[in-house]
């Protein structure tokens, strides 16, 4: 069993919540950034045209929420920088080696829908739980703003199950 430690934070580790808010939001603006350019490798490579579809309207879907999370820095009087999410980083290297893994056809298309789902999943924690950090704070237009896209990358996740449930899992079995 591992000994558990106790981690020091670095020299400009946040301090408040609002500094740790900004560097959520630092986080997933880099993210967002990076589905606007993993997205269409992912359409390309589905076979389901239902899927491709989902896909398309997604990736249009995030193109906006970049630009909202843009107005979420404005609208607290921050520059939007990026911030490199290791964990979305990780996501979309693990859809990248499903890809690898699969054959074209309704099992890839059952993968993508799998890695794509995970994404949503960490996206939906992520918006979560700053919308409560901005509720917190008083920031109600980037708290209306982080609702918005939490609502929509929930519909995501919702559509990509009834993909999977009603016709792609079904095909690839």
């Amino acid at each position: 069993m591992a000994k558990a430690t106790k981690v020091a934070p670095k020299k400009d580790a946040a301090n408040e919540l609002q500094e740790f808010f900004e560097d959520g939001l630092k986080d997933i603006y880099w993210a967002e950034k990076a589905l606007v350019k993993s997205l269409p490798k992912m359409q390309k490579n589905a076979t389901s045209t239902h899927l491709k579809a989902a896909i398309g309207d997604h990736l249009e879907e995030t193109k906006t929420h970049v630009t909202r999370v843009e107005q979420v820095f404005e609208s607290i009087g921050k520059k939007a920088v990026a911030q490199k999410c290791d964990a979305m980083d990780g996501l979309i290297k693990e859809g990248d080696g499903i890809l690898k893994e699969t054959q074209p056809g309704p099992v890839r298309d059952a993968a993508i829908i799998a890695a794509s789902q995970k994404i949503e999943h960490y996206e939906i924690a992520t918006y979560g739980t700053l919308a409560t950090y901005a509720k917190l704070l008083g920031h109600k237009p980037a708290l209306s703003l982080l609702l918005q896209t939490l609502k929509e990358e929930k519909g995501c996740d919702n559509l990509l199950t009834k993909l999977a449930k009603s016709e792609i899992n079904l095909k690839a079995v």
